[in-house]
Order: structure tokens, then C-alpha cells, then sequence
């Protein structure tokens, strides 16, 4: 069965959150969401997302800019491509333009959403078949206020929706994040894991005291304390410490995890499919983590429901997923663009049934929170 591309669109679309999202790098109010559509020739549509986390500041593209990428160069190398040859419509990506993994990501999701549709199976059957249909689910406290934080975990963890918590640290001293983050595991106890998240705002030096009062509080887990480019930073800073340092902004393809495991670089990676270029580079840097012994988490860039779903029909399909996910992102959007929003229940996020990503969209949503829709 042959199909073409006739037509790819992207509409930047703004949702508002349900608080304020505080991060090293930016507070986030609402959430820019890239949402592509793929027509093809048999009357099928598939659907993709690409979001970023505070425009430019997380890394190197932002919504603007992906929506750019794909109306000016990716779409129309696409235009007339067998649509149910994915490796090959991406290989053409690939040629047409360097780089611009979100976009490619966004792209490749709605390709395989058709490519479900057409076959009438879910997405992780086009991918081998998933080894689970539900997935842990950490929640963030970004509030700031240590109360607050407390308050928020208690109640989340009587609904049963959460039990590991990250906390996003790095904008205040290292003393300040300490205190308030030990306060919290103290609160908790053992009935939930305390991870936190530093977005690379360490030095090394600061990262090694900190890293000691953290690992002394009973925190679990340590993701990205020093920047990206100081890989053997990291690599002294997990080999000195017996709890878990994770690389996230480090670590994007497979060559970057075979870097990090030939210098020890990481105990554990962060995969997402964004910053993977697409599920199946997301696929290819997790085999190289556990061939290497590494842990695997399964990570977000705070997407909307279409890229949540989109990374986990990918991840559910892991043999090894040792620190479970984040994939909170719809959980911190006031509303979406989909017909039926994610469940999560019993600390765990659900896959959805149906073929493709098992989702549709609410155009009438969609068309109310579409930026240009004035």
C-alpha cells in the first residue's frame, strides 16, 4: 500500500499552565507547542509535536523557529515522498538539513502516526511492540516555596498520581537549594523518591559541595548539576559520589552516550525523543546506554499530550527503563488540543489504545489557541 505526502503544516500553539514553572534558566508561564500536520494521498493525516522549554533557553531551537524550518526547508523536501517509508522520508530530512532534531522529531512522530492509522495498529507495534502499557510518572515541585512544595507532594501522593518528585534547583545559592530540598525528603521520608535537577547551573566546584549535603539528605538522584560542554566534569563528579549523576542536556544521540560511557561520564542517561531527532534516534542512544551498563530515564521537554504520547509509545518499548519517566507535561497545561487528554493513575502514565499515537485532535481547541488565529 502506497501513499504520498501531499502537504505538512505547523501551527504554534500557546497554552496557558496551571502555575508557574520555575527552571535554572526561565520561570515558564504557558507552554508554546509546534503541532504538525502530515496529509497524505490516501485521505490520511498523522499529527506530531515539537515544544521547547522557555524559547531559546533551554538549547538551540525554539517554537518560531521550528515552525520556520519545517513551512521553509522540510515540508516541501517532503512533498510528493512515499509516506509509508519513513527511514527514507527521513533520510531526505537528514540531507536537506543539519541539525533541527525537534523539528525532525515533530515530523517523524506524524509520519509513524499515519503509518499506525494505515495499518491499523498503535505506534509501538510499528516499533517492535511495547514490553509495557504503562509507564512511572515523576511530577515536578516548582514552586520555590518549601511549603508549598511539601503541601503539593502530600496531596498528590493521597490521589496516588505521583511518588517520586523532582525538584528543579539552581537559580538561588547552593546552600538555599540544599536546605530546601532536604526539607522536603525529610517531609516525605521513605514514601516517595527525591530527585533534583540543576539544568547545568553548577560550577564544579559548587556541584561537589552540593552534591555531598544532597547525597547526605537521602536525595536519589543528581541530573545534569555542571554545563553540557564539561563532560569530564560530570564523569569526576559521578565517579566521586555513590548517588546517581545523570547527563540530560549532555547527551542527545548515540555518539554522545558512547562518549559518556568511554569516560564514565554518566550513571544514568536521559532520553528524549526531541533532542534525539525522532523515536527511532531516541531508540539508537538507548541501546548504546545499556549495552554500556547505563541507566536509563525516560525524559521531557514538558510536550503537550500529542509529543507525551509520542515518547511514550517509544519508551514503553525499552527492555531496561530503570528510573521510569517525567512525562508530566500535560499534567502542567490548564487545557490541550487533543479529543481525550492522557490518564495518569496509580503513579503511572497509560498508553492509549487505538492505531498510531491512539490520540485526535479538538479542532475546535486547537483552532481557539492557535496563535495566528486572529
Amino acid at each position: 500500500m502506497t501513499a504520498t505526502i501531499t502537504s505538512v503544516e505547523a501551527l504554534l500553539v500557546d497554552l496557558p499552565t496551571i502555575r508557574a514553572h520555575q527552571l535554572a534558566m526561565a520561570t515558564m508561564q504557558q507552554q508554546t507547542l509546534v503541532i504538525v500536520r502530515l496529509r497524505c494521498s490516501d485521505g490520511i493525516e498523522g499529527i506530531g509535536e515539537a515544544t521547547t522549554i522557555g524559547g531559546l533557553s533551554y538549547g538551540d531551537e525554539s517554537p518560531e523557529g521550528i515552525k520556520l524550518t519545517i513551512d521553509t526547508y522540510l515540508a516541501p523536501a517532503l512533498a510528493g515522498e512515499d509516506a509509508t517509508n519513513i527511514h527514507a522520508a527521513m533520510a531526505r530530512l537528514n540531507k536537506v538539513a543539519r541539525g533541527n532534531r525537534f523539528a525532525k522529531s515533530a515530523l517523524e512522530t506524524a509520519l509513524l502516526d499515519a503509518q499506525g492509522k494505515r495499518l491499523g495498529v498503535p505506534l509501538a507495534t510499528l516499533l517492535g511492540g511495547a514490553v509495557r502499557t504503562t509507564l512511572p510518572v515523576l511530577w515536578t515541585l516548582a514552586s520555590g516555596d518549601t511549603v508549598k512544595d511539601i503541601d503539593e507532594a502530600e496531596r498528590l501522593l493521597a490521589e496516588r498520581r505521583h511518588n517520586t518528585f523532582k525538584l528543579k534547583i539552581g537559580r538561588r545559592s547552593v546552600r538555599d537549594d540544599v536546605a530546601h530540598v532536604s526539607a522536603i525528603k525529610r517531609a516525605l521520608g521513605d514514601r516517595a523518591r527525591v530527585t533534583v535537577d540543576i539544568n547545568q547551573a553548577w560550577n564544579e566546584a559548587d556541584a561537589a559541595g552540593g552534591i555531598a549535603m544532597l547525597e547526605a539528605a537521602g536525595i536519589d538522584l543528581i541530573e545534569q548539576p555542571t554545563p553540557r560542554e564539561q563532560r569530564t566534569a560530570l564523569a569526576r563528579l559521578a565517579a566521586r559520589f555513590v548517588v546517581p549523576v545523570m547527563a540530560d542536556e549532555a547527551v542527545c544521540g548515540p555518539e554522545d552516550a558512547m562518549e559518556l560511557a568511554r569516560i564514565g561520564g554518566a550513571d544514568v542517561l536521559a532520553l528524549k525523543i526531541a533532542k534525539s531527532g525522532g523515536i527511532f534516534g531516541m531508540l539508537r542512544t538507548a541501546a548504546v546506554g545499556d549495552a554500556a551498563g547505563i541507566a536509563l530515564y525516560g525524559g521531557t521537554m514538558l510536550e503537550g499530550s500529542v509529543g507525551t504520547i509520542a515518547a511514550a509509545h517509544g519508551f514503553c518499548t525499552l527492555q531496561q527503563l530503570a528510573w521510569g519517566t517525567e512525562l508530566f507535561g500535560p499534567l502542567l497545561l490548564k487545557d490541550d488540543v487533543v479529543a481525550q487528554r492522557p490518564e495518569y493513575r496509580d503513579f503511572s502514565l497509560h498508553l492509549p489504545e487505538g492505531p498510531g499515537l491512539g490520540l485526535a485532535l479538538d479542532e475546535d481547541k486547537l483552532a481557539h489557541y492557535r496563535r495566528d488565529r486572529a
